[in-house]
């Protein structure tokens, strides 16, 4: 091999090694929560908030989902096709907490229960069951959203 072809070849992998280096410093969105950091998925469509966290079977302890609505408003979720129990937290327009749902299970039968946010919300954050609890969140606790 010909010392050009051979420094090219060089270049090249170290190329490859720096964006795969760089994609492990890339963070997805996230939240954050009394100084807890939980990696998100974003449900800000129709069919994405639709189909939720449905038919999920397990969810990694530090992830969860982030229901976006362009509006405030009383929301309401229910668990049909979920089979992860989950807290569902409900924040207004500043992110602040207004209600949460502990410990929602599965539905397992027809009609499913709907579980609401008591009060105008715009966004929804689902998490696995007692995670709330552990982290100590109160209503009025606040929500940072890092895209």
């Amino acid at each position: 091999m010909n010392r050009l072809s051979q420094s090219a070849r060089s270049l090249s992998v170290l190329a490859a090694l720096t964006v795969s280096l760089s994609a492990c410093g890339q963070s997805g969105p996230s939240v954050e929560l009394k100084g807890q950091r939980f990696s998100i998925e974003i449900a800000d469509s129709d069919a994405s908030r639709e189909h939720g966290l449905m038919d999920r079977t397990e969810m990694a302890k530090d992830h969860g989902m982030l229901f976006v609505f362009d509006d405030d408003a009383p929301r309401a979720f229910w668990m049909k096709n979920t089979k992860i129990p989950l807290d569902m937290l409900f924040f207004d327009a500043d992110k602040h907490l207004v209600s949460v749902q502990h410990d929602v299970q599965p539905c397992i039968a027809d009609p499913c229960p709907a579980y609401s946010s008591g009060a105008p919300a715009r966004y929804v954050l689902e998490l696995n069951a007692g995670q709330s609890r552990a982290i100590g969140l109160s209503p009025g606790d606040e929500m940072t959203i890092n895209r």
